[in-house]
């Protein structure tokens, strides 16, 4: 512990503070890191970011091309077709805007002298500094080690979507699990149908591959499905229960006391979601603008990786 500017500074590693004019500029602000694209360069969380889209893409062929397009139910092809496929967007929509959305990162090396003095602490006030990104770790902020920063509220660091979950993108990984489960179940139910009217049937006649490859691609289907629900269901449930008990899964994971005041459930809802409960809370591209993603494009485009 050390003093400075009439207030502790807490490190782990006792590291000292950066110079003034060391790498961090403090006129790039958190507003100018928002302006940016998030993308993280980490070669285990692209592969299964990438994963994720074949596996949806795979469902989306074998529901339309083997179940539904065969159908003889014109009305059961467009109803379930119609469904799947725009739960299938909502999904992947879900899945772009968590992995490209900053998760709430603290800028890097902001621990300098000035930085401190325009934080305006009050005497004896404890700040941490972290030691591994040089900056000042807000309360309830973790370091993670793949995205090499520190993230406000860090739930957890998913490579299924090469992304923290955190405080700015948790709203998106909970959509992106809710409509995965969905488009799972509504997978599941397909084939039951679709299993039972072959075996009710021609095998020939209910799909226009031959019944082995049929078979084949059905059962691949529901394994994936049965897995994905399974996966996405559980963590589903784990994401709501931790909002409505305004705790992270490394805060619970490490039994941490807290020493926030917790919101109620809904306060808790409301601020992850944004405003009052309507149809904007599950739909992923609220508060997406194209026009404002050209200009940064204009600026330089996507540049901001880590």
């Amino acid at each position: 512990t050390m003093q400075s500017s009439g207030h502790r500074f807490r490190d782990v590693e006792h590291h000292l503070l950066l110079a003034d004019n060391d790498s961090y500029d403090s006129s790039s602000s958190e507003a100018d890191m928002a302006e940016r694209v998030w993308f993280i360069r980490d070669g285990c969380g692209m592969v299964c970011a990438i994963m994720t889209w074949l596996l949806v893409v795979y469902a989306d062929f074998v529901v339309t091309f083997v179940m539904l397009l065969p159908s003889k139910d014109f009305w059961y092809s467009v109803i379930n077709g119609v469904l799947f496929n725009c739960l299938a967007v909502l999904a992947l929509s879900s899945h772009l805007r968590t992995m490209l959305t900053d998760p709430g990162a603290v800028p890097k090396g902001n621990a300098t002298k000035e930085y401190m003095d325009n934080l305006q602490l009050k005497p004896g006030e404890v700040i941490y500094k972290c030691p591994k990104c040089c900056s000042i770790k807000p309360e309830r902020a973790h370091h993670c080690s793949i995205c090499k920063r520190c993230i406000r509220k860090m739930d957890h660091h998913c490579p299924w979507v090469n992304n923290c979950v955190g405080e700015k993108n948790q709203r998106f990984f909970v959509l992106f699990t809710m409509y995965i489960a969905l488009i799972s179940a509504h997978a599941l139910v397909l084939c039951g149908f679709q299993f039972f009217s072959c075996v009710r049937g021609q095998w020939t006649e209910c799909s226009d591959f031959s019944p082995p490859v049929t078979v084949i691609l059905m059962i691949f289907l529901c394994l994936e499905g049965f897995l994905f629900l399974t996966f996405t269901a559980v963590m589903f449930g784990t994401q709501i229960h931790s909002i409505c008990n305004d705790e992270t899964e490394i805060e619970r994971l490490k039994s941490e006391k807290p020493t926030w005041e917790r919101r109620l459930r809904w306060e808790g809802m409301k601020s992850v979601f944004g405003g009052q409960p309507s149809l904007l809370w599950i739909n992923p591209f609220a508060g997406f603008r194209i026009r404002r993603l050209l200009l940064r494009g204009k600026k330089g485009g996507p540049e901001f990786s880590v």
